[in-house]
């Protein structure tokens, strides 16, 4: 079999941040799902960024396959270390487009987290869009500590089930550390998705193309919620950005390339 696709990768502060465009990202994670790689995306934005000043967790994020660039904050510092212009490949675009490739090419997809109600909504949604698409599986764990969890037994209901994709809703960083724990247990791709889950159930709502475009979509989801949102917004954004200023300061512009490929 060909090698599985090779996408590079440039660091961001805490984390290895991959490059090239979406639709590239999405051929890659397809190419994965097809061949049974065990693998895991983690969807890398300011929150994420700042989380993986934990060395135990920076392992995790710069350990996934692909760590896409989610996040403004994230692009930006991508121009301004890197002169790279990335496009944005957010955990919001990619669950869409990622059950489209897999309708289109006959990959089987298992759910994994959220809530009951949830994956109810996206399921007939997939059954509205994308009729043919082969569902897996769909598991709503019990809340519980990343601990507790019982890996052996969930990797192999996964593995039975034949799944090639893995859509994961278990919030950061849980889900992400969830997945690392998984990589070589789980034959599948394993994509971390959090929030994406309720806008593609239709229980939140995404903000207009035009505030995405003004990097804005923080002070829409602001309005929208912003008992739950402003102290998260205020403590992540302000260390994200004395992150950043700490790096600029330092001249920590080089970054390293590290690549992602595999053979199979």
């Amino acid at each position: 079999m060909a090698p599985l696709p090779i996408l590079p990768k440039r660091r961001v502060l805490t984390s290895d941040i991959t490059l090239g465009s979406f639709d590239q990202q999405i051929d890659a994670f397809t190419a994965y799902a097809a061949a049974r790689c065990s693998s895991y995306v983690c969807c890398v934005n300011a929150h994420m960024t700042v989380e993986a000043r934990d060395p135990s967790f920076a392992e995790v994020v710069n350990g996934a396959d692909f760590a896409t660039a989610d996040g403004m904050p994230v692009l930006f510092a991508l121009r301004k270390f890197h002169k790279v212009q990335q496009e944005r490949v957010a955990g919001n675009d990619i669950m869409p487009a990622i059950l489209a490739r897999a309708a289109q090419r006959g990959l089987s997809v298992y759910l994994y987290g959220g809530t009951e109600n949830g994956q109810r909504l996206i399921l007939e949604r997939i059954q509205r869009e994308h009729p043919g698409l082969i569902i897996a599986g769909c598991h709503v764990p019990p809340f519980a500590p990343l601990e507790a969890m019982e890996f052996g037994v969930e990797a192999a209901r996964i593995d039975e089930s034949g799944a090639q994709i893995v859509l994961v809703s278990l919030g950061c960083p849980k889900q992400e550390r969830w997945m690392a724990a998984m990589k070589g247990r789980v034959n599948a791709i394993m994509l971390g998705m959090g929030g994406a889950f309720l806008l593609y159930a239709g229980i939140d709502t995404r903000a207009p193309l035009w505030m995405r475009k003004l990097s804005l979509e923080w002070l829409y989801r602001l309005c929208l919620e912003p008992g739950r949102l402003w102290k998260r917004y205020l403590i992540t954004n302000s260390r994200f950005l004395f992150l950043f200023l700490k790096a600029v300061f330092r001249n920590r512009s080089s970054g390293s390339v590290v690549s992602t490929s595999r053979s199979a």
